[in-house]
C-alpha cells in the first residue's frame, strides 16, 4: 500500500512539473510574440513637400457687354458697335484678332408689370473671349480695360484667368523630390529616437495644386487657373515607414 501511494505521488509531482514547464514555455513564447508584434508595429508617418514657382503660359479673358432698349434693332446695333470697339481695343493692345472669339449671344425681354404702362424693353448681351499665350501683354491690356468704357462698351462682366499648362512635365521630378524630403524627415525622427528607418508601409502622393505664388500654402487646393500669372505648383506626399 505504502509503495503504491509513493508511486502515485511521484506520478502527480511529475505531472505538476510538466504543467509548470509548459506554462513557463508558453509564457515565454507569449511574451516574445508580444515583443515581436510590438516591434513590428513601430512606424512613423511623415509628409514630403515639393514646390515650384512658375509663370502661367495661357491667359483667358472673358468680356460680356449688353444694351437694353425698347427697340430691338437699336439694341442689336449697339452691341455690334461694342463688339467692334472691344476688338479694336485688344488689337491696339498688340493682341491678335484671331485670338478673339464670340462665345455667347443672348436676348431677353422685359414686359411692364401688371397695371403698368410702357413699352417692352429688350436686352441683347454678347460675350467675347480672348485666349492667348502672350500672357504679359494680356495682363497689361486687362489693367487698361477702363478705356473701353470711354469707347461706349457697357461691360457687364470682365474676368481674366491665367493658367499654367506645363504641369505634366514637372510631375516626375516633383514627386521624386517630395519622396526624398519625406525620407529625410523620417530619418531625422528615427535618429532622434535611436532607431533606423525601414521599408515603406504605405504611401499616398496626394495631388498637385496650383495657386498664387504669394498666397498661403494649401495642401488640399486645386486650380486650373488663377487671377495672377505668377503661380506656385505644390505637391505633398504622405509616407509611412517601418522603424526599428
Amino acid at each position: 500500500m505504502f509503495d503504491k501511494m509513493m508511486s502515485d505521488r511521484a506520478v502527480l509531482l511529475g505531472a505538476v512539473g510538466i504543467v509548470a514547464v509548459s506554462l513557463t514555455a508558453s509564457g515565454y513564447l507569449l511574451g516574445d510574440g508580444l515583443r515581436r508584434a510590438k516591434a513590428a508595429e513601430r512606424e512613423v508617418s511623415v509628409r514630403g513637400v515639393s514646390e515650384r514657382d512658375v509663370t502661367a503660359d495661357l491667359a483667358t479673358w472673358t468680356l460680356t457687354f449688353s444694351r437694353t432698349d425698347p427697340d430691338f434693332a437699336v439694341a442689336q446695333r449697339s452691341v455690334e458697335d461694342q463688339a467692334r470697339a472691344v476688338r479694336q481695343f485688344l488689337s491696339g493692345a498688340g493682341l491678335k484678332p484671331e485670338q478673339v472669339t464670340d462665345t455667347n449671344v443672348s436676348l431677353s425681354r422685359e414686359r411692364p408689370n401688371y397695371g403698368e404702362s410702357g413699352p417692352e424693353r429688350v436686352t441683347v448681351s454678347r460675350t467675347l473671349q480672348l485666349r492667348t499665350g502672350d500672357v504679359m501683354r494680356a495682363r497689361t491690356a486687362y489693367a487698361r480695360q477702363a478705356e473701353m468704357l470711354g469707347a461706349g462698351v457697357e461691360l457687364a462682366n470682365s474676368s481674366v484667368s491665367y493658367t499654367f499648362t506645363g504641369l505634366n512635365a514637372l510631375k516626375p521630378a516633383m514627386i521624386a523630390e517630395a519622396t526624398r524630403n519625406a525620407r529625410t524627415s523620417a530619418e531625422e525622427f528615427a535618429r532622434d529616437s535611436g532607431a533606423a528607418v525601414g521599408r515603406i508601409k504605405t504611401a499616398s502622393q496626394g495631388y498637385f495644386s496650383v495657386g498664387a505664388r504669394d498666397g498661403e500654402d494649401c495642401d488640399d487646393c486645386g486650380s486650373t487657373g488663377g487671377s495672377t500669372p505668377f503661380q506656385k505648383v505644390r505637391v505633398v506626399t504622405s509616407i509611412q515607414y517601418d522603424i526599428g
